[in-house]
């Protein structure tokens, strides 16, 4: 979608979305040989949703680049932009790991069609034209895609030539430039039912004779997933993405549910990965790239891979979780579970193994847990459990469990196995407590060993490690001769941090070491966020005058006493509800959640909120207050033309307090949410 009325200060499109790996497994340990598998059952029947659309192509989600993400429609994105990917994806081993599609979005056409009627690529981006970068391209072994928009014009605001009326031309145009994948937009579709429209097209391609994988970008306005199967090879279920955490989570959420749907040559689009473009950190990239793959969505490069990161190329380049995205059977995941933000997510593998993704949407730690028989496998003694990010393979009796870092994913692939007790037990490292930390005083905390294994893990040992000056000692036994199944060791410890240490978070490190009962040595580590607070001021006072312990928006950051002007820091206006202007609190987009410490002495939280009346006649959101994770007020849905509303909560005896703001439902458009006049009596 390339504008979005949320984004009226922009001309362009507008994309509406620690160690990872913590707590299961150990850092040590080999991976799986082929060998060592023993025979599954037979994967279920094929769905009627599993039928391959009728061009017979993407039979796996497709696996590429795209430019948009990184660069719009700027200068840089060029013919030599394009050849330089191509490069990249043969040199850094992309092409290997999967990916085959260097696709081009919009701008790269002329702004009028030539007299014959025909396209024409804008002779400053590609002065060979599209044939000679297709060539290119398809002498890497690779393949190229294109961008036009179901309509008469594309999405960007030059307003390039579409191909409303012009099917049949355009295709024929495409192939005839050796093009392989089409992106079809929807911009200025002037009212014409889409799947008509898509229909058309559809026809268009199909009667070029040439394979081209068709992708369908309606932004889901129209509910692709109950209608595209036989028109495309896949369908954006949503609407853009764009590099922060709120994007990708709001837009994972709706994709999800729409599971049934997807099936080989013919899948769910949640849009484009954002991976090392830079508004996400390294976990939350490797969250996005997990669920990506367990949702089986396209993977379509969206960062400028010549500046790329090393990092970034390890999540977009492990091999493990792109093979559950393309595992042939072509299930998307389904949801187990996802209470407070603890979500369990569960695909089925044509190997008859089930991959399990848990994932932490919180802004802390979380112990997460399921079981094999609960992503579908048989009764077993026990059962074999390859960690996909850390590529170590334990045994388990059947319980499956990690603690995940804040915004983290744990990828398992579980499978029953003969030679399950070849490999060292499991074991699940659990923090108990809440890492709040106030300089100088001391703050207790518990951890937990547990051996989730069908062996025992013997002569174990436990140790938390704290920033340097930190103070921390155990208060309980830290060993263990050995732990049979489903035994924990545990530790108490007193966590001091010295005097004058700064607010913020700090990295606390839980360490395990053991034996399996062949002797292998085994270690496993899990990283914690503790977070130095302050407390409240005696009596309270506005709450952007205090420090924020955690803080997510929907676009650019959350603003103290101006609005959200949803880019740079400080681009808001004064907090304007209904035409009255207030000089205090919190300017933040839908989806937001801001957190603060309050250490048990404050008992109120009261403000006026509503829609900012910078964004006119739009927006609708919802707000809540949450105290230590029970919601205790709502204000329902509030709409721009609706006055500023006063909301209350008792949040006495509460360690933190979390200011949530929904999209009121329909999704993220111009949500512009004003926590005005926003205090807490201590």
């Amino acid at each position: 979608m390339r504008h979005l009325p949320s984004r009226t200060t922009r001309t362009s499109r507008h994309r509406v979305i620690g160690a990872l790996t913590a707590g299961l497994l150990c850092a040590a340990g080999a991976a799986v040989p082929a060998s060592a598998q023993s025979p599954v059952p037979a994967p279920a029947p094929a769905r009627a949703a599993d039928a391959p659309a009728g061009n017979g192509l993407a039979l796996t989600p497709p696996m590429g680049f795209n430019n948009w993400n990184s660069t719009h429609c700027r200068a840089e994105f060029d013919e030599a932009m394009v050849k330089g990917i191509a490069d990249i994806f043969v040199e850094k081993g992309l092409k290997e790991a999967g990916y085959e599609f260097v696709n081009l979005d919009d701008c790269w056409a002329k702004p009028q069609r030539n007299a014959d009627g025909k396209l024409e690529a804008d002779p400053v981006r590609f002065p060979n034209g599209i044939a000679a970068v297709a060539d290119y391209v398809h002498s890497k072994g690779l393949k190229l895609g294109i961008y036009t928009s179901a309509g008469t014009r594309t999405c960007d605001s030059v307003g390039l030539p579409g191909a409303l009326g012009h099917e049949y031309s355009d295709a024929r145009q495409f192939a005839d430039w050796g093009v392989d994948y089409l992106k079809y937009d929807n911009c200025n579709n002037q009212g014409v039912d889409a799947k008509e429209r898509y229909t058309t097209m559809r026809d268009a391609l199909a009667a070029t004779g040439r394979p081209i994988v068709y992708s369908i970008c309606e932004w889901g306005q129209n509910k692709p997933w109950e209608w595209a199967a036989g028109l495309g090879n896949l369908w954006r279920t949503t609407g853009d993405i764009n590099d922060s955490w709120s994007s990708m989570l709001s837009i994972m959420k709706q994709n999800l549910p729409l599971a049934a749907a997807a099936g080989p040559g013919h899948w769910n689009d949640p849009d484009m990965l954002e991976v090392g473009n830079g508004g996400m950190t390294d976990t939350e990239y490797r969250t996005h790239f997990s669920m990506w793959s367990v949702m089986a969505a396209p993977l379509l490069i969206g960062s400028d891979l010549r500046t790329a990161t090393p990092e970034t190329y390890r999540i977009l380049s492990n091999h493990e979780v792109i093979a559950v995205d393309q595992d042939p059977l072509g299930r998307q995941g389904v949801v187990l579970s996802s209470d407070g933000g603890r979500w369990v997510v569960a695909k089925e593998m044509q190997d008859g193994s089930r991959v399990v993704a848990l994932f932490n949407e919180t802004g802390s730690a979380q112990r997460i847990s399921t079981t094999a028989a609960a992503a579908g496998l048989p009764q077993a003694d026990a059962y074999t459990v390859r960690d996909l990010w850390e590529h170590t393979t334990r045994n388990t009796a059947g319980g499956l469990s990690a603690t995940v870092p804040a915004h983290g994913t744990v990828m398992l692939r579980v499978a029953t196995d003969s030679h399950w007790a070849a490999y060292p037990p499991a074991v699940g490292l659990a923090l108990d407590g809440s890492p709040l930390v106030e300089a100088g005083r001391t703050a207790p905390l518990t951890t937990t060993v547990t051996d989730l294994g069908r062996t025992p893990a013997v002569s174990v040992s436990a140790a938390l490690t704290g920033p340097a000056g930190w103070q921390v000692r155990a208060g309980s036994a830290t060993t263990a001769a050995a732990l049979p199944t489903g035994r924990a060791l545990t530790t108490r410890w007193r966590v001091t941090a010295p005097a004058g240490t700064a607010p913020g978070t700090y990295d606390l490190t839980l360490t395990a070491q053991y034996r399996s009962p062949s002797g292998e040595r085994v270690r496993s580590s899990v990283p914690f966020q503790a977070h130095v607070v302050v407390a409240p001021p005696a009596g309270g006072g506005y709450l952007s005058d205090l420090p924020q312990l955690t803080a997510s928006n929907g676009y650019g950051p959350v603003e103290k006493d101006t609005s959200n002007g949803e880019s740079a820091a400080g681009d808001g206006h004064p907090l304007t509800i209904g035409g009255e202007v207030y000089a205090k609190g919190l300017g933040v987009h839908a989806s937001s959640a801001v957190e603060y410490y309050t250490g048990g002495a404050c008992s109120t939280v009261t403000a006026r909120v509503g829609v900012d009346d910078e964004k006119g006649a739009k927006g609708s959101v919802a707000f809540e207050i949450w105290s230590d994770g029970t919601e205790v007020a709502s204000t329902g849905v509030l709409t721009n033309s609706m006055a500023a509303q006063s909301v209350s909560a008792d949040v006495s005896g509460a360690q933190v307090v979390r200011l949530v703001v929904t999209d009121g439902g329909d999704g993220v458009d111009s949500d512009h949410a004003d926590w005005a006049d926003l205090r807490i009596t201590c």
